[in-house]
């Protein structure tokens, strides 16, 4: 496979991140540090009951405390405002109806009821605690299958049944593939839920302008254009009325990128007190109230010929929506992924996936890093590993015979996704190399040998980032996020701004995007102000989600870029007197190398701002010095990888260790390998957490039991191995600048990975692991029947 490679002399540079300085010194601005004068506080009660009726709701005492400004209900509020649908043209899809506090009934634990406005946090909460309410409790649904099969008591009676969307996927024939197959594969396979724990918690402060009569807010979010759009449509203002700032926000992965009552609720309220309103989430919240993810079961079978090739994949999706189907993203998100994606990078002749998604009784689901492919590639590459040992093929030549070869691109999968080139064969083989994979064998067979638990662990697979309309367009979403724009200018003294509506959420974005821009225009990173996360800055933009940002915002920066570098060159060249091809920029200066004259990028903005008479009526007119540009690559952009890891399991304490992890990566053309690497860390870590430990739990009655960093367990330094990151500069020939999207790969692979890791472990046992994360508890069950089997 020839790839082509480009070198500028930023892109690819491995540039110390712009943002860091105001970061690493605390000098960073987030939602919560915003401190408007006089600023009001809210604090909201929580419903502690799953599924309630609300019988009465008496708010006296708490209106008659010291420092109460305004208590509401969900009736006070919806009599000002309306509900906001997530609505989709998906055929048979039932939208719900998601109002800023609770009207009627309460449908999760942790659902807002009432809001309480004070001059302090303090006073508001004691506000809250003297809240009287009264319930009537109606039977909790936590489990899919019973709300599948639900005859009453439904979440939302208006829809007669729990159901709020099902789809089938399908081509080829797998009938007759599983007919005529040689050997047939299954299992089900479960992905418990989790929630995405951000180190920033939500906050949100909105601050009313009663001169302009104009709304900003300050949100933890990482979409402040979807946001601002929301607002606008909820509160009945245009636009230029509403204004979102994300300033800097810390992570997201998904869960800042969803419509939060709260964010409703300070708007609402500023505008109604003509005053600063902020609301501040504490941890434990955060955990019982930011959407949280994954959370289906999926039955798989997988047809195979006498040569081990696939011949096809038949899946059945349920998929666990959580009380409400959240704005924009809709309760078909995650599941819908899972169908899209399950035939991976593999070449599966038919497919058939029949999705069911039901309402229950917990916290609404939605976006996490990954959507869905992380639960796509786990039960594939387990079904994968399972195919190669029922043949006796070693697990990573099964994968090089199964995965779409280099000469099959583009490959139409299944479920309709069509793969680009991208590096299949390439990031196995070097994944494999790096790891020493024949080695690493002989090694695992001397430890089982000698009584230890290890194992290595394979996963390959396949996204698509950087959606353009078309592709974005398929869920039938009432936004457009296949596009973005950019803004380049050079103002009166040289000074380079470029403007996206992407935000940062500490991927480095900032720097990236100067890179970009830097080599465009002919200046370093350093002297490019970066201007994001302001719905007021840009036209259109959705924001930063579904590894998107570097793709469509750096496509978008690459055109407007070029624009105002042919204007910078067209002045320069008439006051120099000279044709353009005779100039060459660097560093901020435009030199005509032939006479060594040089003009400064201040010099030439001064000349075409400021001093009238140095060009022509005419000219004038073409040369201000900015641009704006739209990017949609219309369909996307593959991006691909394989995962290796090995684990060592204590036999005893079923303690599982990663020892050692690399992970092979076609992102297309490196901006920043330092920044690339860091990403993929991330996710590997995010990974591992999935794989190994993390989990919301639920009671049956609705309770959630994990409502504490204590009890919801992420991932330390001590869990994570070093994590050896590779990348194969494949240029992605299809997007400008040939970038590919990585932000979510590592939260892809590592728990498909570490999964068959696991399996291979426990081999000696015959163990299929079906269900993550695999806590100690789940291992010890798991060894404990087989033992009994055996015996």
């Amino acid at each position: 496979m020839t790839f082509e490679v480009m070198r500028p002399k930023y892109v690819g540079a491995r540039v110390q991140r712009k943002e860091d300085p105001r970061l690493l010194s605390g000098s960073g601005r987030y939602a919560a540090d915003v401190q408007p004068t006089r600023a009001l506080h809210v604090a909201i009660l929580r419903s502690d009951y799953a599924h309630a009726l609300i019988r009465s709701i008496n708010l006296d005492l708490a209106r008659a405390m010291p420092g109460v400004i305004d208590v509401i209900d969900g009736e006070a509020l919806a009599s000002e405002l309306k509900p906001l649908y997530a609505t989709s043209r998906m055929p048979g899809y039932k939208p719900t109806a998601l109002w800023p506090l609770a009207r009627d009934r309460v449908r999760y634990v942790g659902e807002p009821v009432v809001a309480v406005v004070a001059t302090d946090r303090y006073l508001a909460e004691d506000a809250r605690a003297a809240i009287q309410i009264e319930y009537a409790a109606l039977p909790a649904v936590t489990d899919a299958n019973l709300s599948l099969t639900a005859q009453s008591d439904f979440l939302h009676p208006e829809h007669g049944s729990n159901l709020l969307v099902s789809r089938n996927f399908s081509r080829g024939n797998i009938e007759q593939a599983i007919s005529e197959a040689f050997r047939v594969v299954s299992g089900q396979y479960r992905f418990t839920r989790t929630t995405p724990v951000a180190i920033e918690p939500r906050a949100y402060t909105a601050e009313w302008d009663r001169r302009l009569a104009r709304l900003t807010l300050h949100s933890a979010t990482q979409a402040p254009g979807i946001i601002r759009d929301a607002l606008a449509e909820v509160l009945e203002l245009n636009g230029p009325s509403i204004r979102v700032l994300a300033a800097d926000v810390g992570g997201g992965f998904g869960g800042k990128v969803s419509l939060y009552p709260e964010e409703v609720i300070v708007c609402f309220l500023a505008q109604k007190l003509t005053r600063s309103v902020k609301y501040v989430s504490d941890r434990q919240e955060d955990l019982i109230s930011t959407t949280q993810a994954f959370d289906q079961t999926v039955k798989a079978e997988m047809a195979l010929d006498s040569s081990g090739r696939i011949l096809g994949i038949r899946a059945s999706i349920l998929g666990d929506a959580g009380a409400y189907s959240i704005y924009p993203w809709t309760a078909a998100l995650e599941p819908m992924q899972i169908a899209g994606f399950l035939p991976g990078p593999y070449q599966v002749p038919s497919y058939e996936a029949d999705v069911q998604v039901v309402a229950t009784n917990k916290t609404p689901s939605g976006p996490y890093r990954g959507v869905g492919r992380p639960g796509a590639c786990f039960i594939l590459e387990r079904l994968i590993d399972k195919a190669a040992k029922e043949f006796g093929i070693d697990p990573l030549e099964f994968r090089r015979k199964n995965l779409v070869q280099p000469d099959q691109f583009p490959y139409k999968t299944g479920s309709g996704i069509v793969w680009d080139k991208s590096g299949f064969i390439e990031c196995l083989d070097l994944a494999a190399e790096v790891i020493d994979y024949t080695t690493l064998k002989d090694n695992r067979d001397a430890a089982k040998a000698a009584g230890r638990w290890f194992g290595i662990g394979i996963a390959s697979y396949a996204e698509l980032t950087g959606l353009g309309s078309r592709m974005s367009a398929a869920p039938g979403m009432p936004i457009n996020t296949g596009t973005e724009s950019a803004s380049v200018e050079i103002d009166a003294t040289g000074s380079v701004i470029a403007t996206f509506g992407t935000a940062s959420i500490g991927q480095g974005l900032e720097t990236t995007l100067a890179q970009i821009v830097a080599d465009e225009i002919g200046v370093r990173p350093e002297d490019v102000t970066i201007v994001h996360g302001d719905s007021a800055a840009i036209t259109h933009s959705t924001g930063s989600y579904a590894s998107r940002s570097t793709v469509l915002a750096g496509g978008a920066a690459h055109k407007a870029g070029k624009e105002v570098r042919e204007k910078l060159l067209k002045a320069a060249g008439f006051l120099m007197d000279c044709e353009l091809l005779e100039l060459e920029i660097e560093d901020g200066v435009v030199r005509q190398p032939a006479t060594n004259k040089v003009l400064s990028f201040k010099d030439i903005g001064r000349a075409v701002y400021s001093e009238m008479g140095r060009f022509p009526l005419a000219l004038r007119q073409e040369l201000d010095l900015r641009a704006t540009s739209f990017y949609d690559p219309e369909f996307g952009t593959t991006t691909s990888a394989t995962h290796i890891a090995t684990v060592d399991i204590d036999p005893e304490t079923f303690e599982v260790r990663v020892l050692r992890y690399v992970a092979a990566e076609d992102c297309g053309r490196v901006i920043n390998p330092q920044i690339v690497e860091g990403q993929v860390q991330g996710g590997v870590a995010q990974g591992i957490g999935v794989a190994l430990m993390e989990e919301v739990i639920h009671d049956p009655q609705g309770q959630i039991f994990t409502a504490s960093l204590v009890d919801y367990l992420v991932p330390s330094a001590a869990e994570v191995p070093s994590i050896e990151a590779v990348h194969l500069e494949a240029f992605a020939a299809g997007t400008i600048g040939g970038y590919r999207g990585m932000g979510e790969g590592g939260t892809i692979g590592a728990p498909a990975a570490v999964a068959n890791a696991i399996a291979d472990a426990l081999s000696h046992l015959n163990i299929d692991i079906t269900e993550l994360p695999a806590t100690p508890e789940r291992l010890f069950r798991l060894v404990t029947t087989a033992n009994q089997e055996k015996a």
